[in-house]
């Protein structure tokens, strides 16, 4: 089963509250993004223990496996883009395409301990970077491939988004 590519521009949810999954990014700090993850962790873990982990529940929708695996890499793309924020000036982020990692990265097929075990470690990682930041370093800019701008404390609030979205997707 193919997934149709998500094309939306998600960096609306800077400027209003999810209406699907209600998170408000605006109350998000890289502080509060530090705390946050470590208590996110558990719930990942617990889906990943369901039976049918690896089944879709239907042709449009990932499966709880596949979602985990992107969190984890998006644990990854968020840090690496907050390090790239911190040790540059106005860097631009490699384009990151979610879709595509998932096709490369094999998400159906993937050990679900795995992807737990390195959910959690890719989660711990992004809580000490978020939580190195000092309230200075919140003006810092990025650019997304597309052009959309972020600093370090936008980006705090789109990256958790992302996270605490797809536990609402996973019912989690």
């Amino acid at each position: 089963m193919a997934i149709i590519p998500d094309e939306k521009d998600w960096i609306w949810v800077l400027s209003k509250p999810c209406p699907e999954c209600g998170f408000d990014a605006s109350s998000v700090t890289p502080a509060t993004a530090a705390t946050t993850i470590p208590a996110l962790l558990p719930r990942w873990q617990q889906a990943l223990k369901r039976a049918g982990v690896e089944d879709r529940p239907d042709d449009s929708t990932w499966s709880v496996l596949e979602y985990a695996a992107h969190v984890r890499d998006v644990f990854d793309v968020f840090t690496g883009r907050l390090e790239l924020m911190l040790s540059r000036e106005n860097p631009t982020f490699p384009n990151w395409d979610q879709d595509q990692a998932a096709l490369e990265g094999g998400y159906p097929s993937l050990d679900p301990r795995q992807v737990s075990a390195d959910l959690v470690q890719n989660g711990e990682d992004a809580a000490a970077a978020f939580a190195a930041v000092t309230p200075e370093q919140w003006g810092r800019r990025g650019l997304r491939s597309n052009g959309s701008e972020f600093t370090v404390l936008t980006l705090s609030g789109y990256f958790m988004h992302d996270v605490i979205h797809h536990l609402n997707d996973v019912s989690a």
